[in-house]
Parts: C-alpha cells; sequence; structure tokens
C-alpha cells in the first residue's frame, strides 16, 4: 500500500542581504512546531536529489556569527548527525566512532565544558 499525502507542513528561512549579497539578519518559521520568526546566525540545509543521487546544500551564516559560536554549531551539528544517522540505518558501531570524533574536535577547538 503506497502512503499518499494527507497533510503538507512549510518551513521557510527569510534571509536579509547587505548591498554585496551577504547574509545579515535570518529568520525562520515552522507554524507546525510552533516557531515564527525566530532569528538565527547560521545554517546548514542539505538535500538529498534522488534522481542525481546526490546532495544539493546550502551553507549561510551571518557576520554575527562568532568564530567560538561556529566551533560549537560544527560540534553539535556533528553530534546530532551521529544520532539521526544511527536512528536511521542502526549503525550503532560507526556512529560510536563518530561520537568519538566529536570529542576530539571539542577538545581541539577549546570548546569542552570545564
Amino acid at each position: 500500500m503506497e502512503d499518499k499525502i494527507v497533510k503538507t507542513s512549510e518551513i521557510s528561512i527569510k534571509v536579509g542581504l547587505n548591498e554585496n549579497n551577504l547574509p545579515i539578519a535570518m529568520k525562520w518559521t515552522a507554524k507546525d512546531g510552533s516557531v515564527e520568526d525566530e532569528p538565527a546566525k547560521a545554517m546548514l540545509l542539505s538535500l538529498w536529489d534522488p534522481n542525481k543521487k546526490n546532495t544539493m546544500k546550502m551553507d549561510l551564516w551571518t557576520k554575527e556569527m562568532s568564530v567560538e559560536e561556529m566551533k560549537q554549531f560544527f560540534h553539535q551539528t556533528l553530534l546530532t548527525l551521529s544520532d539521526t544517522f544511527e536512528k536511521a540505518t542502526g549503525e550503532h558501531n560507526i556512529c560510536e566512532d563518530l561520537r568519538d570524533y566529536c570529542y576530539h574536535f571539542a577538545e581541539k577547538m577549546e570548546i569542552l565544558p570545564e
């Protein structure tokens, strides 16, 4: 039995650009998640193209995003990717390896809590 779409949901991202088309402000909305015009300083968006079997991506950050915030953003994103991959595939061992790398990353970036 094939699933049919019974509802749609929309997530939107508004990006304010300066005269050089560089992001200076971002807000996102996901009304089904009770989020409306929430500010953001960075985003990583990856979409899988099933026809080309390739990832399409968009990475944006504002000039207000500090290097320290970017280090934490990447660390948390890598941890989340590990959790998501394990949930989707059941590949526990490789995900533990990735989490070990995340710890190494945080150590090298000097962002571990004291």
